[in-house]
């Protein structure tokens, strides 16, 4: 009986940790369930002056692609990038100054995007100073790339993606 009744106070103890701010939690996270896996496949990269360790180009990139459980179709590889040039007469990302690979391939097509486009809608790291672009390249059957911006002028930034987790890739334990 002793067992029953402590077994009973214990389940009461436990059921009372869980809070308002932990159900607060899990309905946001439920409610931006979206944003959340756009942000994991999201990087940045920040170029800088050699003489005044100034940022002078800011780099996002989200790779739109899904992980699909089936056998993979021969899709682009679709990301949205997020382009801040530093006002300058090069301001402008489509010039001969700077470039844009997927491992080494020139993209395929690159779409300038309107600050109302859904495509915008959940994605991480929207600022109001940058330009954003819909780029799509050539399909690659590796499971991780790098999305490579050079500037003629700061230098080269490597954006690191994967198809899959990356913690899969991985062979060491964490």
């Amino acid at each position: 009986m002793l067992k029953v009744g402590l077994t009973v106070i214990i389940m009461f103890l436990i059921m009372g940790c869980s809070s308002k701010e932990e159900q607060a939690l899990k309905e946001y996270h439920s409610q931006n369930k979206i944003y959340n896996k756009k942000l994991q496949k999201t990087e940045k990269i920040q170029l800088y002056s050699a003489d005044e360790k100034v940022t002078k180009v800011l780099v996002t990139a989200t790779y739109l692609n899904k992980q699909k459980v089936k056998k993979q179709q021969k899709e682009d590889e679709i990301f949205i990038l997020g382009v801040y040039i530093e006002k300058s007469e090069f301001e402008d990302f489509d010039t001969e100054a700077f470039s844009l690979t997927l491992d080494g391939k020139k993209y395929k097509s690159i779409t300038p995007l309107e600050t109302d486009s859904p495509y915008l809608k959940n994605i991480s790291f929207l600022t109001p100073w940058s330009q954003f672009y819909l780029v799509h390249f050539p399909y690659t059957a590796k499971k991780s790339f790098d999305l490579i911006f050079n500037s003629a002028f700061y230098g080269e930034g490597k954006l690191h993606f994967a198809k899959v987790a990356k913690y899969v890739l991985k062979k060491k334990p964490f």
